[in-house]
């Protein structure tokens, strides 16, 4: 209850029971719990968080449907967590150990199943623990996944292929975007004449519908984001190059360490031609590339299994946007899970994983009630938590 009026650490929610601000401790019953009784309360609850996602895989999946999945994180203070280890950030912590937790839901993003992962764990490895619990645990065979690119990736489309029953939502990635686009290929500009999306085919996919989209709002952003980058870079080289003519670096060795920490800076090294030499330095933009890539702003491409029978090519493209779903379940419980990541120098191991896994269910109550207004309220699988 407290984790959806009051998101806070179990410390400071005792404390605020404790205090007299409230009276949910009272009309709970738990007045004057402590903190480890809260924490053999979360142990319990972890103990039923397998029956619980069992009954919600029930409730919102079914054989032949569609169940979605991503990954996110949060950044730890704590030392002694088990799980914390220096990976990449989504929250932007660069230099700060995390833990990462991967959401499964149904295609309205109601949470099914979270599971918790150390903090430089992959998308595509979080991804197929998410495989084997819906196939070995909930007992679907038949279902098609949707994933990003950095999740579904080529190794694992070709575990699920091998896996009867099993389907994909997922994008390509920029280099086979361009390998489509190339001369003779499917992907030609000239698709998006009349309307922004295409269906395609190339034999690289075989049982596979390409569904090509170009989004002009998104290929706009991307020309900004490059100016911007390009610019950036630009006016750290030429820093590089004024220090050079005035006889400040002369060596060719230093000017090379110079140039390679500005180019992979902004990570756009690819557009620029340089020549090094001992007193010399000359760079330029590699408009050629530049142009090449600006060529594909605002394109992606969607790869599915799902049949023209089962979707359209709009269909397609609206299954794979309700991601959006899942980012939003992110969002709601984000703040949940990382005070109780955060705080984890004094948390026990098993909390820690309840901490997360509780903060997912209240992402659903929400959407579920916007959905089903009469759904019954969960019933216990288990014996009552322990009491005091």
């Amino acid at each position: 209850m407290s984790r959806a009026v009051r998101p806070k650490s179990k410390l400071s929610t005792v404390r605020w029971w404790n205090a007299g601000d409230t009276t949910l401790a009272a009309d709970l019953g738990v007045a004057d719990a402590t903190t480890d009784d809260v924490y053999e309360a979360m142990d319990w609850l972890l103990a039923q968080k397998g029956a619980i996602e069992k009954k919600l895989a029930r409730r919102h999946l079914r054989a032949g449907g569609i169940a979605m999945y991503d990954l996110s994180s949060s950044w730890v203070e704590a030392t002694c967590c088990e799980l914390a280890a220096f990976g990449y950030s989504r929250d932007g912590k660069r230099g700060r150990a995390q833990i990462e937790y991967g959401l499964l839901t149904d295609p309205d993003g109601r949470p099914v199943g979270i599971d918790l992962f150390k903090g430089n764990t992959s998308d595509a490895i979080a991804f197929q623990t998410a495989v084997d619990k819906v196939r070995k645990d909930f007992g679907l065979k038949e279902l098609v996944f949707v994933g990003d690119r950095g999740m579904i990736t080529k190794t694992r489309i070709a575990g699920l292929r091998a896996l009867q029953g099993a389907g994909w939502v997922t994008a390509l990635k920029a280099p086979d975007i361009a390998a489509l686009a190339a001369d003779g290929g499917p992907l030609q500009l000239s698709l998006f004449d009349e309307q922004n999306l295409a269906e395609i085919t190339h034999p690289d996919y075989p049982g596979e519908r390409l569904v090509a989209c170009r989004n002009p709002a998104l290929a706009e952003s991307r020309r900004l984001k490059r100016e911007s980058l390009l610019a950036a870079t630009e006016a750290d080289l030429e820093k590089i190059r004024s220090s050079v003519s005035a006889g400040r670096l002369k060596d060719k060795d230093k000017i090379g360490v110079r140039v390679g920490k500005v180019i992979g800076k902004h990570k756009v090294g690819k557009h620029f031609t340089w020549d090094i030499s001992d007193g010399e330095f000359t760079f330029s933009r590699d408009e050629e590339k530049i142009a090449a890539e600006a060529r594909l702003d605002g394109i992606y491409v969607i790869r599915t299994t799902m049949t023209a029978d089962t979707a359209d090519a709009p269909g397609v493209v609206r299954t794979y946007k309700n991601l959006k779903y899942v980012e939003r379940d992110f969002k709601t419980s984000r703040s949940m899970t990382s005070i109780s990541a955060r705080s984890g120098i004094t948390c026990p191991a098993a909390s820690r994983r309840t901490c997360s896994s509780a903060c997912s269910p209240p992402t659903s109550p929400g959407t579920c009630a916007r959905h089903s207004p009469r759904s019954p309220s969960p019933t216990r699988t288990s014996p009552s938590p322990p009491t005091r």
